[in-house]
């Protein structure tokens, strides 16, 4: 029997001043790192649930914000098609990277492999070292954009999710493609590994759970009324969490992908008056960035089932 989780609001960070689109953070647990069409990335201090200081001035909006695998370095991928590495303790820039068109909408790793990659509109993905960020690899994904990606949990499978609503399937070794499939109706954007599934959000606020080896559907729900734009899960593999445009965020069961929570102004809760753009689930916090300027900070606490 699953835990029945109870989540409160332990804080709303204020002080962008335009929409914000991501959030992460890096191995310091007490900062929160922030960005959106501010043209600057935020570093925000959790102990005292207020503003710290700007990281650093950026020159477009930023899409994508990704912490390297233990690391005080951090990604920052741009509607420019820039991808800045910022050392996030001596605000200082480490390596300034570029795609050849468009803007980058993904960034993730393969720590085994020591390797970045980053997708973005151009339907292309750039792979660069981790440690000297020379770039290795160009490829195409898709003939379109590509907004979505994810790595299988033993770093051998790369999915990436188009405007087509297609899923393409890496080789992360090679990367070459091993399949594709249409999924959604309409873009994809938001994509997750989960006990050796993939769970896959569109902007036809559908969801699907796959097998992650051939992407066979196992399951459909609706989960929100318009586009799920992220998915994320704990430290356990019972539950996820979803973000939409309706200004929702929810838990689910993975197994069986019935509701846990329900967390909305419809609900009761000080949740968010416009569009949840991301979100970021580490250990017992759940963070949400909107198009109404402001932070979430949400606490879980799991709490034994009765009888």
């Amino acid at each position: 029997m699953q835990n029945i989780i109870d989540i409160y609001l332990e804080g709303t960070l204020t002080g962008h001043q335009n929409p914000i689109f991501a959030v992460s953070q890096t191995s310091n647990s007490n900062l929160l790192f922030t960005a959106g069409n501010d043209k600057g990335v935020v570093i925000w201090d959790l102990e005292k649930m207020a503003f710290q200081k700007l990281l650093c001035k950026v020159g477009s909006s930023v899409y994508v914000l990704k912490a390297l695998p233990n690391s005080d370095l951090l990604a920052v991928g741009m509607r420019s098609g820039q991808l800045l590495i910022v050392d996030t303790i001596n605000q200082t820039l480490v390596a300034n990277l570029k795609t050849e068109q468009g803007a980058i909408f993904a960034i993730d790793f393969i720590e085994g492999k020591q390797e970045m990659i980053a997708i973005g509109e151009e339907g292309f993905a750039y792979v660069w070292d981790l440690n000297s960020f020379e770039l290795l690899y160009r490829f195409k994904i898709a003939d379109t954009t590509v907004r979505t990606i994810a790595i299988s949990k033993d770093q051998q499978t790369l999915v990436f999710g188009d405007k087509k609503g297609r899923i393409q399937l890496f080789d992360a070794s090679d990367y070459q493609k091993r399949l594709e499939k249409q999924i959604h109706s309409m873009p994809i954007t938001s994509l997750l590994f989960i006990n050796n599934h993939l769970i896959s959000g569109g902007r036809d606020a559908q969801l699907y759970k796959l097998k992650a080896n051939d992407l066979e559907i196992i399951q459909q729900v609706t989960p929100h009324m318009f586009t799920v734009y992220g998915i994320d899960q704990g430290s356990g593999e019972e539950s996820f969490a979803t973000v939409s445009r309706d200004k929702t965020l929810k838990i689910w069961n993975e197994e069986d992908f019935s509701l846990i929570k329900n967390v909305s102004r419809d609900r009761g809760y000080d949740s968010h008056h416009l569009s949840i753009n991301g979100m970021l689930w580490n250990q017992d916090r759940i963070f949400t960035v909107s198009d109404d300027k402001t932070v979430k900070v949400w606490k879980l606490n799991s709490l034994e089932p009765q009888g």
